[in-house]
């Protein structure tokens, strides 16, 4: 069993699959299966499990999500200017997709024994609102969305939702932590791009495919270098009996006060 780890850096192996967590690598304190898959045009994929829950979030491309007798066309050109479409299925009931054009997947899953059916969030269900704008010397600016959280999806055992940094600025900000693991996946608008990610007291450098395994309790603010649009989506698994909830923020006392602060 490879050490615990809290930061990587994926990787497409030549069939177009990148792993980011599993339930025994390295980063498996997040208690989720966590993939992004390059689809070339005509390609498919299912996804189906007797005892996971699955998400399926389309990054960028044309695809068309198959799941029971339903059948939706969904065409992202990519996140930093459309919004999500993620077929969200409980166990044993299949989630298959066909790329129409190339295009990219995220592929989020956690064990699940309640059968929930399925759903598919559109970018109506998930619009962009800012966060923290004009807050902290107007460098905490970040549109958010929640596709489904313990509030939209009771039910499931997971949270998914994306962030937009403004260029240049940090989201996850106040500094907070929450005891339920959280995985974030980041992506840039431009190849070079960059940013920092910090857990606990540890930093890392941002780069696109790279992804943050946050153990319950840590703190994880992040921000993104002036000039460059920073996605980031946002993972939770809940933990039994506390599932995570959208008033769960702890925020670090040590930077409170920067709430009254004027700049």
């Amino acid at each position: 069993m490879e050490e615990k780890k809290v930061f990587g850096y994926g990787k497409f192996d030549e069939n177009g699959e990148m792993v980011l967590t599993t339930y025994d690598n390295a980063y498996r304190d997040m208690n989720m299966d966590i993939r992004v898959y390059a689809m070339k045009k005509g390609e498919s994929r299912t996804f189906v499990s007797a005892d996971e829950e699955t998400a399926v979030l389309l990054l960028s491309g044309k695809v068309v999500y198959a799941w029971k007798d339903e059948k939706a066309e969904a065409s992202r050109k990519d996140v930093f200017t459309e919004g999500p479409y993620a077929l969200h299925v409980s166990r044993n009931i299949q989630a298959a997709v066909t790329a129409e054009e190339d295009a990219e997947i995220l592929v989020q899953k956690t064990h699940n024994d309640k059968d929930f059916g399925a759903k598919l969030y559109k970018p109506e269900d998930a619009p962009w609102k800012y966060s923290c704008k004009g807050a902290f010397g107007n460098t905490a600016n970040r549109r958010v969305n929640t596709i489904f959280d313990h509030d939209i999806s009771p039910e499931s055992n997971m949270v998914l939702g994306e962030v937009l940094n403004d260029r240049g600025n940090w989201s996850g900000y106040l500094p907070h932590r929450h005891p339920q693991p959280e995985c974030y996946f980041f992506l840039f608008d431009r190849p070079e791009g960059f940013g920092a990610s910090f857990v606990g007291d540890q930093v890392f450098k941002s780069v696109n495919n790279s992804f943050s395994a946050i153990p319950g309790g840590n703190l994880h603010p992040q921000s993104a270098a002036p000039g460059y649009q920073m996605y980031t989506c946002w993972m939770i698994r809940h933990i039994d009996g506390n599932p995570w909830l959208q008033t769960d923020r702890c925020e670090d006392e040590r930077y409170v006060w920067l709430h009254d602060a004027r700049f």
